[in-house]
């Protein structure tokens, strides 16, 4: 059965850094595109970062550009987001997804909350 589990979510302050993880289990992870998306409170979830499935490419929010960086390591099935600086507006909860366009398949994890506050 698919999974996609996050861990690395807390409190921290301001300026502050945290790194997520995402273990993906269940389907041919270096197969898929990979991405970090997140929701704060009352707003839409938003893309974050992507990392293709070589991690060859990356894409990331103008938001958290130079900030935040995406790595996966396909021989652990798991994808990281290094969060530094950290700002208030970071709050939310962050999700790790996975796609494939070629056999259109997608799936979501069940996200980990990341509170910034001082």
């Amino acid at each position: 059965q698919v999974q996609l589990v996050e861990s690395g979510g807390g409190l921290v302050q301001p300026g502050g850094s945290l790194r997520l993880s995402c273990a993906a289990s269940g389907f041919t992870f270096s197969y898929y595109r990979m991405s970090w998306y997140r929701q704060a409170p009352g707003k839409e979830r938003e893309l974050v970062a992507g990392i293709s499935s070589t991690g060859g490419t990356t894409n990331y929010a103008n938001s958290v550009k130079g900030r935040f960086t995406i790595t996966r390591d396909n021989a652990k099935n798991t994808v990281y987001l290094q969060m530094n600086s950290l700002k208030t507006e970071d709050t939310a909860v962050y999700y790790c997804y996975a796609v494939n366009t070629n056999v259109r398949a997608n799936y979501w994890g069940q996200g980990t909350q990341v509170t910034v506050s001082s």
